[in-house]
C-alpha cells in the first residue's frame, strides 16, 4: 500500500495547478514523512521593498507538503483532503534561498491523519513556519 500511496503522493503534487505554478518539487516521500522544495522565485514576493516571498506561497508549500506526508502513510486509502491548518509564522524567508517543507504524518485514526511541519530556508535552526494540521485518510 505505502509504494502505490508514494505513486499517488508524486503524481498529486506533479498534478496541483499551484504546486506546478510555484514550481514545488517533491524531494523525499515516504511512511508518512515528505519534503517538498521551492525555488525562490520573484514573482512571489510579497513585500517588493525586501524581496521576502509572501506568506501564501509559504503556505501553500505546507499544505502541500502535509498532504503528501499523510497520501504517503500506510494506513492511508489513497486519498487526502486538508481539514485543519495552523500555520505560525516565525521570521520572513531569506530573500534568494530556496524555502523548504518537512511534514511527518504522527498519529492516524481510521479516518483523520495528524500532521506537523516546519518550512525553513538555508538557516535550519530558525524555522520560518511551522505547522500542524488534520488531513482526510482516504479510508472508507
Amino acid at each position: 500500500m505505502a509504494t502505490d500511496a508514494n505513486k499517488i503522493a508524486t503524481q498529486f503534487i506533479q498534478a496541483i495547478p499551484h504546486s506546478r505554478a510555484l514550481g514545488m518539487e517533491l524531494a523525499s516521500i515516504g511512511e508518512g514523512k515528505a519534503e517538498i522544495t521551492m525555488e525562490y522565485d520573484e514573482r512571489f514576493i510579497g513585500d517588493p521593498r525586501t524581496g521576502v516571498i509572501h506568506g501564501g506561497a509559504v503556505s501553500a508549500l505546507m499544505d502541500t507538503c502535509c498532504g503528501a506526508a499523510a497520501l504517503s502513510h500506510p494506513a492511508n486509502g489513497g486519498s487526502t483532503a486538508t481539514i485543519d491548518l495552523r500555520i505560525d509564522y516565525m521570521r520572513p524567508a531569506t530573500p534568494g534561498q530556496r524555502i523548504r517543507a518537512q511534514a511527518e504524518c504522527y498519529h492516524v485514526t481510521r479516518t483523520v491523519a495528524f500532521i506537523r511541519a516546519r518550512a525553513m530556508d538555508d538557516d535550519e535552526d530558525r524555522p520560518v513556519a511551522a505547522a500542524t494540521g488534520t488531513f482526510t485518510t482516504g479510508v472508507d
